[in-house]
């Protein structure tokens, strides 16, 4: 098979079931049911998770009083929802079983030296903490958001998905990549793919499962993901799947998870830079989290309305204070009516950014089933899913007509 190398560049994804993944879901399911029950609660927590044991650690300030076992059952009931649950064909030592969880919480109350910035007398919320976010936007796919991530996320959710109903076959601590051949780097500039080049796959299978039966059941879900036509042809892309030949023994049982450690594979496949602060574990008032959105949803609504075909938004704060610091876009050259000086100007003398405005804009002090999670959140991606407040393109007229 012919596949000549040209402009390649490569995402990875990883399933909701990667310890790191579940690390992140079991802290937002703690910020969830402190957020519900309390609006005003303020979380800074990290989750460590290694072999049998759960750890929960930072700091807490809310009206909400979680008892050890209120958290242990969080804990449980977040790990059975991502597929943890015991009722699998892996045994007790080949995959975490919720039986035999030990959860260890060491949380401490927020310091009242952060707090005092944080809610202002006059109303105001300052930044719950210095720092730097970034968002991004391109026009490579109905989402806005880079080629190889959505494709890599795609397959991913595929195989995850699968996994969780056919859980007699494949477990769900799975990871994909997905190498994009742009053809020339001038044609990644201008946002132009051409083709998909290599796809991973990596998915657990029973014990009992010929690797050659894993091959086809997941080269048909592959084939089955609906990537579009234009991009993956099957006899010309290049295809690992459980490479090493065995995959059976998985989830934090053999591995261990920590919070923040995907930040890549939450936000952009390494397609733009990242501030380094981790969106997981944290409240609204942390500009880590609301400021990410802010920036994509500045950034997307951007490309949305033709000022470029791809932009990177810079945001920056100082804790205790309610505005930005700076506000920087970046097009990369891809503008197309203002240039990056007046599209820096006209983002920072539109729209305030203070975190209360934030939380206003996008209702993050209102988690909710009917809204959205910040569980799920933590589970599917950060950004780039259309569902979420900050992925609404309703800001595109306004921008169209400045």
């Amino acid at each position: 098979m012919e596949n000549k190398t040209n402009y390649l560049f490569t995402s990875e994804v990883v399933s909701p079931g990667h310890p790191d993944k579940c690390a992140d879901i079991i802290a937002d399911t703690i910020v969830d049911r402190l957020i519900i029950e309390d609006k005003n609660s303020r979380v800074a927590s990290e989750v460590f998770v290694a072999g049998k044991h759960v750890i929960i650690g930072g700091e807490v300030k809310s009206q909400c009083q979680l008892s050890q076992k209120d958290y242990e059952d969080l804990v449980k009931d977040a790990l059975a929802k991502i597929g943890y649950d015991g009722k699998s064909s892996f045994t007790k030592e080949q995959c975490l079983h919720p039986d035999d969880i030990q959860v260890q919480v060491l949380l401490n109350q927020q310091s009242p030296d952060i707090s005092q910035g944080v809610d202002q007398e006059t109303g105001e919320t300052g930044a719950g903490d210095q720092g730097i976010m970034f968002g991004f936007a391109s026009n490579e796919t109905a989402d806005y958001m880079p080629a190889a991530i959505t494709y890599a996320r795609m397959l991913a959710d595929k195989v995850y998905h699968y996994a969780l109903s056919h859980n007699h076959k494949l477990g769900v601590d799975i990871k994909t990549q997905v190498t994009v051949d742009y053809g020339t780097k001038e044609n990644f500039e201008n946002c132009k793919p051409q083709k998909i080049h290599t796809i991973v796959v990596s998915a657990p299978s029973v014990e009992d499962m010929p690797i050659e039966e894993v091959r086809e059941l997941i080269q048909g879900l592959i084939d089955d993901t609906g990537l579009p036509t234009s991009m993956y042809n099957k006899d010309e892309t290049i295809i690992h799947i459980n490479p090493t030949g065995r995959y059976v023994s998985h989830s934090p049982l053999h591995d261990s998870g920590l919070t923040g450690r995907k930040l890549i594979v939450d936000s952009f496949g390494g397609y733009s830079p990242i501030g380094g602060g981790a969106q997981s574990s944290k409240d609204y008032t942390k500009v880590d989290r609301s400021g990410l959105y802010a920036a994509r949803w500045i950034a997307k609504n951007i490309v949305a309305a033709g000022l470029a075909s791809k932009v990177n938004v810079q945001i920056s704060y100082a804790i205790g204070v309610a505005r930005p610091t700076s506000v920087s876009v970046d097009t990369m050259g891809t503008y197309t009516k203002y240039d990056d000086d007046k599209l820096s100007s006209i983002v920072m003398n539109t729209y305030p950014l203070t975190p209360r405005w934030i939380t206003e804009q996008f209702n993050l002090d209102k988690p909710s089933a009917e809204t959205f999670l910040y569980a799920d959140v933590a589970a599917r991606g950060q950004v780039g899913q259309s569902d979420y407040p900050w992925e609404k393109l309703d800001e595109v007229e306004k921008l169209k007509n400045i």
